[in-house]
């Protein structure tokens, strides 16, 4: 039965009351009796106009300051089955003074909107909107099921009459089903939110909303299943997890973190596209001037994914695990073979010292012309040598005995000093065979062509010290460094876990597997190989530094005389750093943006700088770089980076100041190197300059003293004006990136002419270190290939840095840059083989021919 119109009195109670009780009865009088009063004490007659409201229907309604409208609704709820209610009003009076006021109220909950809407943009933007459409929080019900009322109350401050347009109607597909795409329509006026169930046996999803269209802005929420439920603009951050969005978003959910096992997804449009990177609308000329917003529907797709199970979470790891445990495994296979050579090289040695005679009794040659070892004589080592195989080891048995004869004329033999010498007791500034014949430093290191042994006069055990503080420093370093940032990011995950922003964290939402209180676990645990081969690296090192402090003390010409100075303190650091360079990207994957992105390059400077350092020290030991040197470097570039990185973004002046240090630094650097450091910047440099010019270039016209030199400093200045110009003309958000590739750059080119250099001089490279050398090279370029893929980039909005996520590749657990974590890691550890064995090939060669370039 429908009534127009009644006064309000005690037949809207009675008929309502047997329906609702008591407590329905006091609440609609409280809600309704402050308006009737309002009416009386103006002395106007306050009618309600109550009608019983079906679903579907479209009401056109008047409503004025004198009356009032309540529409009544129904429907049935099921404990199973849950269906939404939307509730849509249209403002057909323009240029209203009064808005008017529309109340749903429901058994637990109650809400409340005014039409026009006003929603505020940034700096005071006001945007009215005469079409509204909210949905209707449905609070979980015991009952199996039952009929619940609401009711929809209409009124206005206005005394003209004001048309709207009221309808209300079922959402059908409310409840979002497993892998099932949906599509659907919201605006900023008009959001939208579904409600989700987890099935039994499943305990993480990944709710993915997509769209075609960049803009307008939304923001896409989690919220729990309570009222109210917050979906506007204003308030949609207030509870739950939320993320700004473009064309892409995703949200890991996990039925631990909701009670009721279910919850809703909130889908809203922004007023504004400024927090998605968008442009910003004009300045109202008035304060209080209402902008009108344009159309900012938007249509966008959900689907809610089931995530992947515990046991690929074993499967990662275990394959994490396994990859980097092979090259133990193939580095333990190296070093039995060695082992295996060595002890070849030493029965040819042992057979080249004994008598003819005595050669006769121990070898005899069978009957297919092999000869064979007798096992008593060498222990457990039962083979048959092919009589070619000894005739083509005669030129080393012939160099081993020339070099006892070189070690017997150089008096090497008798050397009486103890090795076992404390080292603290010596330190480079007391001890300096260089300091004590200045005028012999000037002329041997001027020299045209230099020599390794020119370079390595110095006492070894000075050098040994000095290049050990290296590694210390870099501990001492770590140390200090680590912990803060540890404790950082584990504050930014806090921070993450306790407000729900999902913007703090710059994550490929598309494959970002949570662990405990880890958002993405993937990414930290692909670090591993980081720490993993550093340590192996660390290990070959040592075995290295035992076995040359042997041949050390038992003073052998191979290690005293020939090959390049053997100082590993510089290795050890490269080892540490790229432990700490794990440790450290993984911080930095905790939580990944702009301001805690030094965290991720901080130790790649590390690494890049040591590198240089260490293949200018093979052939440079007396005249390198200390390392107190080196780290105050290390620590002005990581000031820059710093800087750049917060002051650098579209900074005109900065970039100007950078650039000129840059290429002073360069011109710098390169009269180093050119002249080994017989040189002094003073006041009179300048006039030494213009005295070199007119000498060398006006009067006489020579080319330069040290071509090869000259070539690589000439090529350096080129590439580093050219990364200068760049830098100053395009200036790149990225500062961080553009410093790291300054340093790759320069690492890059020596290490070039390392090599060119080398094989020209008529060196060669051995087999093993060849192999190291490809293989390296070839994991570089795939790891590149990842690494440019860019799932993520901090240089832009987080809506706009999520239009890069993507699924996962391997295992439905690692992703691209995850696969750049795993062959990064291989590719430095190679590396670091690379320059660790490249010069092999000298271990035989007296340092007065090897050399310097």
């Amino acid at each position: 039965m429908l009534r127009d119109e009644i006064l309000f009195g005690s037949h809207w109670k009675s008929r309502y009351k047997k329906t609702f009780g008591v407590a329905a009865g006091v609440l609609l009088w409280l809600c309704v009796a402050p308006l009737a009063c309002g009416s009386g004490a103006l002395g106007e007659k306050n009618n309600v106009i109550q009608k019983d409201g079906e679903f579907d229907v479209t009401y056109n309604d008047t409503v004025t300051s004198g009356n009032q409208t309540i529409y009544a609704f129904n429907h049935t709820v099921s404990r199973t089955k849950t269906e939404g209610v939307r509730v849509s009003v249209d403002l057909l009076s323009p240029n209203l003074k009064s808005p008017i006021l529309f109340v749903v109220r429901q058994k637990q909950a109650v809400l409340s909107f005014q039409v026009p809407l006003i929603l505020r943009g940034l700096y005071q933007r006001k945007y009215p909107y005469n079409h509204l459409g909210r949905t209707l929080c449905q609070p979980p019900t015991r009952a199996a099921s039952e009929i619940q009322y609401f009711f929809v109350d209409v009124s206005t401050l206005s005394n003209q009459g004001t048309n709207y347009q009221l309808r209300v109607s079922r959402v059908e597909s409310f409840t979002l089903q497993t892998e099932t795409k949906f599509s659907f329509t919201s605006s900023p006026s008009q959001p939208q939110y579904f409600k989700y169930v987890f099935p039994e046996g499943v305990d993480t999803v990944i709710v993915k909303v997509t769209s075609e269209m960049t803009f307008p802005c939304s923001v896409m929420s989690i919220q729990d299943i309570q009222c109210p439920v917050y979906d506007l603009d204003n308030n949609v951050a207030f509870i739950g997890m939320y993320q700004t969005m473009t064309k892409k978003g995703a949200i890991t959910v996990q039925r631990k973190d909701f009670p009721s096992n279910s919850f809703y997804v909130v889908l809203v449009v922004k007023t504004e596209d400024e927090a998605c990177g968008g442009p910003l609308r004009f300045y109202p000329l008035r304060p209080d001037e209402l902008i009108d917003a344009g159309n900012r529907s938007k249509t966008l797709d959900i689907v809610v994914s089931l995530a992947i199970k515990s046991d690929v979470y074993v499967m990662g790891m275990l394959l994490c695990l396994g990859i980097f445990l092979s090259f133990y495994l193939a580095t333990l296979l190296v070093a039995c073979l060695e082992k295996k050579r060595a002890k070849k090289r030493e029965l040819f040695q042992n057979i080249d010292d004994t008598s003819p005679a005595e050669t006769a009794s121990l070898l005899g040659k069978n009957g297919d012309g092999k000869i064979t070892v007798s096992p008593n004589e060498y222990g457990s080592l039962d083979s048959t040598i092919s009589s070619e195989a000894v005739t083509e080891s005669a030129p080393s048995l012939d160099s081993a005995a020339s070099a006892d004869h070189y070690m017997e004329r150089s008096g090497w033999k008798n050397v009486g000093r103890s090795r076992q010498e404390s080292l603290s007791s010596i330190e480079e500034d007391d001890y300096d065979t260089l300091d004590d014949i200045n005028s012999d430093k000037n002329i041997v290191r001027t020299k045209k062509y230099l020599c390794v042994s020119d370079l390595s006069r110095k006492d070894k055990r000075v050098l040994s010290k000095k290049y050990q503080i290296y590694f210390w420093n870099i501990a001492t370093i770590a140390v200090f460094y680590a912990l803060p940032v540890v404790q950082l990011v584990i504050t930014y995950q806090t921070v993450v876990n306790v407000t729900g922003n999902q913007d703090i964290c710059y994550y490929n939402f598309m494959c970002a597997h949570p662990l405990g209180a880890l958002s993405a676990f993937n990414n930290i645990l692909s670090n591993l190989g980081y720490v993993m081969l550093g340590l192996l690296f660390l290990l070959i090192v040592l075995k290295r530094d035992i076995v040359h402090n042997r041949a050390l003390a038992c003073n052998e010409v191979g290690a005293l005389e020939c090959g390049i100075p053997k100082h590993f303190g510089l290795f050890y650091a490269m080892g540490t750093a790229l432990m700490m360079e794990g440790l450290l990207s993984a911080c930095y994957h905790v939580c990944p943006n702009y301001t805690n992105f030094q965290f991720d390059t901080s130790f790649m400077y590390m690494i890049a700088g040591l590198c240089m350092l260490k293949l200018y020290q093979k052939r440079h030991p007396d005249i390198n770089a200390s390392a107190y040197t080196a780290y105050a470097c290390l620590a002005a570039v990581i000031f820059f980076s710093v800087l750049g990185v917060v002051f650098g973004r579209g900074n005109t002046v900065f970039w100007i100041v950078f650039s000129v240090i840059h290429i002073l630094a360069t011109l710098l650097l390169s009269t180093q190197l050119y002249y080994m450091g017989r040189w002094r910047l003073d006041s009179g440099v300048v006039r030494r300059m213009v005295y070199v010019v007119y000498t060398d270039c006006i009067r006489h016209c020579t080319g330069p003293t040290y071509i090869d030199r000259m070539v690589l400093l000439v090529m350096g200045n080129l590439v580093n004006w050219t990364l200068a110009a760049y830098g100053l003309i395009e200036r790149p958000n990225d500062f961080a990136s553009y410093l790291l590739a300054i340093a790759i750059c320069n690492l890059l080119l020596y290490f070039a002419f390392y090599i060119i250099m080398k094989l020209r001089s008529g060196e060669r490279i051995q087999c093993l270190a060849l192999v190291c050398i490809l293989f390296t090279a070839v994991v570089w370029g795939f790891a590149l290939y990842f690494f440019f893929q860019g799932l993520s980039t901090w240089q832009k909005t987080p809506a706009e840095s999520r239009e890069h996520n993507r699924d996962c590749i391997l295992l439905s657990f690692f992703d691209d840059h995850d696969i750049w974590h795993f062959l990064s890691s291989i590719a430095m550890f190679g590396s670091f083989l690379v320059l660790l064995t490249m010069d092999d090939d000298l271990d035989t060669v007296q340092r007065d021919k090897i050399y310097v370039f």
